[in-house]
């Protein structure tokens, strides 16, 4: 058995839209699938504290796992509207475990924008894809709420 990697990373991205806005990209069940359960068979979210969010799907071709069934599951811990949102989420591949977490997002207004801060706490288990392939992950799905935000 392989020992529990625990690790942190800390992503910030400045997007051009009212702070607002950005949160709803989050609190909105059909905002929140066009960047992160874009690719998923089923995407659920029910935005309250002690709510939960369930995204199910296969991973791609592309990827070193293909075709093989991949459940993020999350539950809110804490909302604030309009400034933080606070989940402790878990990650399954083929029907294992491979990690649990605390992520946090904190919106600030800046400028004429909102300014993200993603905290990504982290235990990594057996087989897991590791932190730099979740902070890559992570780097993606930013980008894809960048894409979503400018629609």
């Amino acid at each position: 058995m392989s020992p529990v990697i625990h690790d942190t990373f800390v992503i910030e991205r400045t997007y051009p839209k009212a702070v607002a806005t950005v949160f709803a990209a989050f609190s909105d069940p059909s905002k929140k699938q066009r960047w992160f359960g874009y690719a998923a068979e089923v995407f659920e979210l029910d935005f309250r504290v002690g709510g939960r969010e369930v995204s199910r799907g296969r991973l791609g071709e592309d990827t070193p796992l293909p075709g093989v069934s991949i459940v993020a599951e999350g539950e809110h811990l804490d909302i604030a509207p309009d400034e933080r949102i606070v989940i402790a989420a878990t990650m399954t591949v083929g029907g294992s475990r491979i990690s649990a977490g605390l992520y946090t997002f904190e919106f600030q207004v800046a400028g004429e924008g909102t300014k993200l801060t993603f905290t990504h706490q982290a235990a990594f288990f057996e087989n897991a894809d590791g932190p730099q392939i979740r902070r890559s992950g992570w780097e993606q799905l930013l980008d894809r709420l960048a894409q979503s935000l400018a629609n």
